[in-house]
């Protein structure tokens, strides 16, 4: 390194590097300006330098750095909130603070609607995970809790013995806390066929515009389109949080099959956008419409428990049932328009249990059975969900 920098120095424009030049090829000056020439075979002696700042300093700091890091990863003793396998931290992530990441998820695992992609996105929106972004409008913390918020919704999230809007796990366990009750009431709401739409759509609607808002809209109101449509797209940024990467629930659970809910399965009207027959309003059909008589016999498609029977406006008489889990995810069937309701609330059921009558109740251009599957509050396509043989 040393003869390189000598080279350097010697070969620069002008200067004393131009004289340093001509010594190293000729040898000193004699008084009379004449050079000692170089003997055959006799080596010029170079200047040798002493270690720089760099090596004394720097360089050893760096090579205890190396080692312990190399130590600690041998060890496990370096960890990563993000899935193993991940080449690198979505950039998105990178500003989030890597000691959020298990609180997240355990905030998420308050209900099945909140994932903690959806937690960060609503966090970005409304903090940037600054925790004091909303110090001069009484918000505080990275969830923005007003202190009557914070009243509702705040407890000891971490078990630290305080409870604090400030404390990130807390202000996490809050934020996930409102998101679960506002996902209870509008599951409820769309239940009873009061709204519909996705289940996640309907919470995010209700936490920027309220569940009243909701419930008279019957939909996302138009007020909170905006606020659902910019949490939906910032929460695929932070897919990497989600323990499975998913970000959402698969439309099919892997060898599930259902039983016909009718005699036959005719298709009037398929899952998916179409405009209404009598709103005129185009929207997804969150189910599937089969054609069948008046007064035929609808039945159970699996075994399970009877959640709701009851008239509503839209969906006439209609009836609901949990499945329980299946693939960790609940599944739930409903039966619309009915002529009449043959279980109630809470009676048990097998596959083949007779549940009502084919009707017209509710919004209905005639008898026909409206058709749903709900996995994990998402609206998925009956059709591949039912045997084959049926």
């Amino acid at each position: 390194m040393d003869d390189r920098l000598d080279e350097t120095e010697a070969t620069g424009p002008g200067g004393e590097g131009e004289g340093r030049r001509q010594e190293l090829s000729t040898g000193p000056a004699q008084a009379d300006g004449s050079t000692d020439a170089q003997q055959p075979g006799q080596r010029v002696k170079r200047p040798r330098r002493g270690p720089g700042p760099f090596t004394l300093l720097v360089l050893p700091g760096l090579l205890a750095l190396m080692g312990v890091a190399g130590f600690l990863a041998l060890t496990g003793g370096l960890s990563s909130p993000w899935d193993e396998g991940e080449g690198h931290v979505p950039s998105a992530t990178a500003r989030v603070d890597a000691s959020y990441v298990p609180w997240l998820r355990k905030a998420a695992s308050a209900c099945t609607v909140v994932t903690p992609s959806l937690l960060a996105a609503q966090i970005d929106r409304l903090s940037g995970w600054n925790n004091d972004a909303g110090a001069l409008s009484g918000e505080k913390g990275i969830a923005a809790f007003t202190d009557a918020g914070w009243r509702t919704w705040g407890k000891d999230g971490d078990g630290d013995g305080r409870s604090s809007p400030r404390d990130p796990a807390d202000a996490m366990a809050a934020l996930a806390r409102q998101d679960c009750s506002l996902a209870r009431k509008v599951t409820d709401l769309r239940t009873e066929g009061t709204v519909s739409g996705d289940l996640v759509d309907l919470t995010l609607a209700a936490y920027a515009s309220g569940t009243d808002a909701v419930r008279k809209a019957g939909r996302v109101p138009g007020e909170a389109e905006a606020y659902v449509t910019e949490i939906k797209s910032l929460s695929s940024r932070y897919r990497a949080f989600d323990p499975d990467g998913s970000g959402g629930a698969a439309n099919r659970a892997a060898g599930a099959v259902l039983a016909a809910p009718v005699s036959t399965l005719t298709v009037t009207s398929p899952f998916g956008a179409r405009q209404h027959p009598l709103t005129g309003v185009t929207k997804v059909h969150t189910g599937v419409d089969f054609a069948a008589p008046q007064g035929a016999q609808v039945s159970s498609a699996a075994q399970g428990r009877v959640v709701f029977a009851a008239m509503t406006k839209a969906y006439g008489n209609r009836i609901v049932v949990d499945h329980g889990s299946i693939g960790g995810k609940r599944l739930e069937t409903t039966y619309s328009h009915l002529l009449s309701l043959q279980v109630s609330v809470g009676q048990a059921v097998e596959a083949g249990t007779p549940l009502g009558l084919v009707g017209s109740t509710g919004l209905s251009t005639g008898p026909h059975l409206h058709f749903e599957v709900i996995l994990d509050g998402h609206y998925a396509d009956p059709l591949p969900w039912l045997s084959p043989s049926a």
